[in-house]
């Protein structure tokens, strides 16, 4: 067996840079198919947690080959080719550099060759409506809006995931795809071909971690908004969804429970509204619901952990939200700072701090973290703040990986004070790794615009595509002043935005958190109408529609943390061969079974273009096309056209009609149904309508099987929380579906929990409405349809 790595030390002129600072470049293996290549000084790895394995490798004259690929030195060039083991070119490298700066810092960049027509992927969540990276030019650095974790993955089945926490220029042009760093010590990346997108994200996820479970209640209906005021409001939003009878889960507090902005994220019930805040998440509890509450990672300069931090030098001197100590005030009123501070989060003694704190809110029983700000908010950045000192490096050094070391720190404080919850937290930034630490990202305070809305898809696709599956937005959108047309928060009854909402929830119901939040106006369902009123009655029936597919999305939810799967999936992760669907912006799979078609285009109403920049002003809005709506009839049935992708056969999810696969088809639509197939061979279990998670057994599950191919489909079921299922504490039941026999087979429950159904039933339906009950203790059964 030969050693998985060899450094060279004969280097070209343009590397010459490069050859000042070491002498070598690394070509390390850690797997037959992930290969780790340093020139220079490698990044201390704050991402990847994986130790190279022994693999068995042919070397020579500048080549490395193991089972899956090969790696080849160009004797003239110094330039390293990746190859499949058959010979098959799937990246070349091209020039590299390393360039001191004054600041004692270094720029290093690699410029890699693509093939003509090769699409590329990931990166981050891009709000720029694609999904093909060519010809992109992107200033890489956390923001509110957009987040980067510097993975990218390409139509050829190889992936690259450049270990460098600084901003960093991607940049594709006829010159080629090239990564530059703002600083670094020498070029640093893993290569790695896992064949097909799920293959890249498996590897990443080999690399960096894998995707812990989420509680069972998370796949509920989240209500949120900006802000409720007092405890009493916002357990009163608990008591109006259960007297409505519309299913709810997780009610959030969004900001200043604590008070002032002196007082900024002082981590408890602070303010004289919430002076009763540990009984109101009490009270909460006993309504079966769940809370969630916002924390941020800056302090104000009034909190104890401010000042604890400070004595130790673990605030950052840069200008973060919110600059004014003046609350809800726009322009801020700098006359009197605020003084808030962000945390070095990448110090391990400022991670306890803050969990130390943190604890009091635990204690009082929240059920799950909303951690606003982890790009952090960085205003009117200045080059002092780049290069002031931070634990490890300097700010411009670690700046992008602050997302990860902030929410790792909750993570793994949580993990060792486990009292049987699953740690869930909803984060507005991410870093490459971020999967492994109980995080949920969305795409933050994004504009109420159909614009934005269709953005929203491709960015939260592209994120996937990193390794990180799990991802939401903001349904309705975050600003949606320009829609109150009535005066303040008079959006809900504006038609245009009802249209948006409506239609931006049906893309949410896809979304492995399905989450209502924003500003300028109330989002709760009663706001929008009352029963019996289209627009009611569509969101209502949302609602109710995710509840029925928790079977579904639960069972997903298992195959995303065993056997790295994702929930939402670009087109071509299931059909690579079929082109048109290579940058496909508005249709995705919902796990393996659901084509999600959601409309993102109004029908009802005209289209208003919406601008607001969400980094510098608060509710600043400039309406530049559209005025306010009439009266609409969302009764009125409309069409679209929607791509099928070539290589299934598909039925529609309402209808239950089939389709061949490879073609457009103009489908009939409706206000209150989102457009959705479900391919040929699959079994789609739905579970009973509930007001909330647990409130009734799965003991008679719906079993839709969809004809026209072989297929299965495994039932994941636990306890719902705690982590007894990495100690196995689960069961599973696969179903099979042989197309040639007609035949469902049952097959028999595996493994056990406490709480398990010893019986059941399950309802088989067909989609021409054929059904039969199958009563069900355990065993194998099979079932002729």
């Amino acid at each position: 067996m030969k050693r998985a790595s060899l450094l060279l030390t004969a280097l070209p002129a343009w590397l010459v840079a490069l050859t000042s600072m070491a002498q070598e470049v690394k070509v390390e293996f850690f797997t037959p198919s992930i290969v780790h290549i340093v020139k220079g000084q490698p990044t201390k790895s704050l991402v990847v947690t994986a130790k190279p394995e022994p693999v068995e490798l042919q070397t020579g004259n500048g080549l490395w080959k193991s089972s899956e690929l090969t790696v080849r030195l160009d004797p003239k060039t110094q330039s390293l080719t990746f190859s499949t083991a058959k010979g098959k070119v799937l990246l070349r490298e091209d020039g590299c550099s390393l360039e001191k700066k004054t600041a004692g810092e270094s720029q290093v960049s690699q410029t890699f060759k693509l093939d003509k027509d090769e699409a590329v992927y990931g990166l981050g969540t891009i709000q720029n409506g694609k999904m093909n990276r060519r010809g992109e030019k992107k200033r890489m650095e956390q923001s509110n809006l957009e987040d980067f974790q510097n993975v990218l993955q390409s139509i050829k089945g190889w992936g690259l995931y450049w270990e460098n926490y600084s901003p960093t220029l991607f940049e594709d042009n006829d010159g080629g795809m090239t990564f530059k760093s703002e600083a670094g010590q020498g070029v640093d990346y893993y290569f790695m071909y896992g064949g097909s997108a799920d293959g890249v994200i498996a590897q990443m996820r080999q690399l960096t971690g894998d995707v812990p479970m989420f509680p069972l209640w998370t796949y509920g209906y989240w209500q949120s908004k900006e802000r409720y005021k007092t405890a009493r409001e916002t357990e009163g939003i608990v008591d109006q969804y259960r007297s409505l009878q519309v299913p709810l889960d997780g009610i959030i507090q969004d900001w200043q429970y604590w008070g002032s902005n002196y007082l900024w994220n002082a981590m408890d019930f602070l303010a004289e509204d919430f002076s009763n805040g540990k009984q109101m998440i009490e009270n909460v509890h006993k309504k079966h619901a769940h809370f969630m509450i916002s924390i941020w990672a800056s302090f104000g300069p009034m909190t104890q952990q401010f000042r604890e931090l400070d004595k130790k030098g673990l605030l950052l001197p840069i200008e973060t939200w919110p600059q004014s100590g003046i609350s809800h005030v726009w322009p801020p009123i700098m006359d009197y700072p605020s003084g808030v501070k962000v945390y070095d989060a990448f110090s391990p003694v400022a991670r306890d701090i803050y969990w130390k704190y943190l604890k009091t809110l635990y204690d009082y029983g929240t059920d799950a973290w909303w951690m606003d700000s982890t790009d952090p908010d960085f205003f009117n950045p200045k080059e002092s703040d780049y290069a002031h000192p931070v634990t490890g490096g300097t700010w411009r050094s670690l700046r992008n990986a602050f997302p990860l070391e902030t929410v790792r720190g909750i993570y793994q404080s949580q993990r060792k004070d486990d009292r049987g919850k699953r740690i869930f937290i909803m984060t507005r930034s991410s870093f490459a790794g971020q999967q492994h630490y109980g995080s949920n990202m969305w795409s933050g305070d994004v504009n109420s615009s159909w614009d934005m809305l269709r953005k929203q898809v491709p960015a939260g696709l592209s994120f996937t595509l990193t390794g990180n599956p799990n991802f939401n937005t903001d349904i309705g959108g975050f600003f949606c002043g320009s829609y109150n047309t009535r005066g303040g928060g008079s959006a809900p009854r504006n038609p245009q935005f009802q249209e948006l909402y409506v239609r931006w929830m049906q893309y949410g119901l896809f979304c492995p958190v399905f989450r209502s939040h924003g500003a300028d106006a109330p989002r709760e369902i009663w706001q929008f109408g009352q029963k019996g009123e289209p627009v009611y009655d569509a969101i209502e029936k949302q609602i109710r529609l995710r509840y029925r597919l928790i079977p579904y999305l639960y069972s997903t939810a298992w195959q995303v943390t065993s056997n790295n799967d994702s929930y939402m999936r670009p087109l071509f992760a299931d059909f690579a061969q079929d082109r048109k669907v290579w940058d496909m912006t508005d249709e995705f799979m919902f796990g393996h079974s659901i084509l999600a078609c959601p409309i993102v285009d109004p029908q009802y109403t005209e289209e208003k273009i919406i601008r607001t920049n969400a980094m510098t002003g608060w509710n600043r809005q400039n309406v530049t096309d559209g005025s306010s709506a009439g009266a609409v009839d969302f009764t009125a049935t409309k069409s679209a056209k929607k791509y099928l992708p070539k290589g299934a056969t598909w039925y529609d999810f309402w209808t239950g009609r089939s389709f061949k696969g490879g073609q457009d088809l103009t489908i009939e639509t409706t206000f209150d149904r989102v457009p959705m197939f479900v391919r040929a061979g699959s079994i789609l279990p739905l579970g009973p309508e509930m007001q909330y998670v647990g409130e009734k057994a799965w003991d008679n599950l719906e079993l839709r099987v969809y004809p026209g191919a072989d297929g299965q489909f495994t039932l994941y079921e636990d306890e719902g929380d705690s982590y007894n299922y990495e100690k196995g504490v689960y069961s599973t039941i696969t179903f099979k579906w042989n197309d040639r026999s007609r035949t469902l087979t049952v097959g028999q429950r595996q493994g056990q929990y406490p709480g398990m159904l010893q019986t059941r039933q399950f309802t088989v339906v067909l989609p021409d409405g054929r059904q039969q009950t199958v009563s069900y203790d355990g065993s194998q059964k099979e079932v002729r349809l």
